[in-house]
């Protein structure tokens, strides 16, 4: 199963949608790059749709998304009466594949980025680094059985419904707070898989717990007590999820908390190191230094 993953922000966008209703022998249209996501939605018989050599079908209930960089085309005609409703949207964002046999990255529109040539990065900060806040996955599969395919005909209704004022900023903007709702509802399809994976429910209650109680001492034993798993499967769970021990996850998650108190407060080092957990204020500084490449005194002078 193939997994589109956006990186967001930008969140993708809505552009247009539809529906299509068909009699039997109708055969998906053979098009090439149409350089925008289509998004097709099945309410009633089943698609028979090719995506280079690979075929979908996709019955009542069912969803797709067809890329804007691949070849589409119906493997078969409607085999009965068939109703879809399609959706195009695009993302300015980055976005690649998962699959069982490769990971290729690609830009909005289709162009392909070599894996091995690193985007240019600005000079510049970016004033959310400033915060720690970046850019986070969503994660789609590209053949998606829907969870509530009520609520999602419900919310395309509504983006019909939209249409003849679609002119209207306000409708523009009402057309993709319904979409977002919708990729929510896609989305849910993957993490309901997710969640229930032990290792993965491991770590994200790990994850939960070290955050609310950060300012507190933690040990890996206390960990471990807390949420009645071995410490080792705690620490093997997120690397698995996080790619970090569970005190490498504390102390990144206390650093960054340190980074909104240098920002927002004028409290000395000394008593910032203590409110996000550090007993020692050198350890703190040292610990700052490693993970942002300058001291706590000179990232606060950055807003001085």
């Amino acid at each position: 199963m193939d997994i589109l993953q956006f990186s967001v922000p930008p969140l993708p966008h809505y552009i247009i949608s539809g529906l299509n209703q068909f009699q039997t022998g109708y055969l998906h249209p053979n098009r090439q790059h149409i350089q925008v996501f289509d998004l097709l939605i099945v309410r009633q018989g089943c698609l028979y749709i090719g995506e280079e050599d690979r075929s979908f079908t996709v019955n009542a209930g069912e969803a797709l998304i067809l890329r804007p960089d691949c070849h589409h085309y119906g493997s078969e005609g409607c085999r009965e009466d068939t109703a879809y409703y399609w959706l195009h949207f695009q993302t300015s964002g980055s976005w690649s594949v998962d699959s069982a046999s490769s990971s290729v990255l690609y830009e909005a529109g289709g162009a392909m980025i070599d894996p091995a040539v690193e985007s240019s990065v600005s000079a510049e900060p970016l004033p959310a680094a400033y915060f720690g806040i970046g850019p986070f996955s969503l994660r789609l599969s590209q053949h998606i059985t829907l969870l509530q395919p009520a609520r999602i005909e419900e919310l395309l209704l509504q983006l019909e419904q939209l249409k003849s004022n679609a002119h209207l900023t306000s409708v523009r903007f009402r057309q993709q707070i319904l979409f977002q709702e919708i990729l929510q509802q896609l989305a849910a399809s993957i993490e309901q898989g997710r969640s229930g994976s032990q290792s993965t429910a491991c770590a994200e209650q790990a994850a939960s717990f070290l955050r609310a109680h950060y300012r507190e001492e933690i040990t890996t034993a206390r960990l471990g007590e807390s949420l009645n798993f071995h410490p080792v499967y705690i620490a093997r769970c997120m690397n698995r999820e996080y790619g970090c021990s569970p005190i490498e996850y504390l102390l990144r998650y206390r650093i960054e908390q340190s980074k909104l108190l240098l920002m927002q407060t004028s409290f000395p080092i000394a008593r910032i190191a203590e409110e996000v957990g550090f007993n020692q204020a050198p350890y703190f500084s040292s610990s700052f230094m490693k993970l942002e490449g300058i001291s706590p005194r000179q990232y606060r002078q950055r807003f001085s």
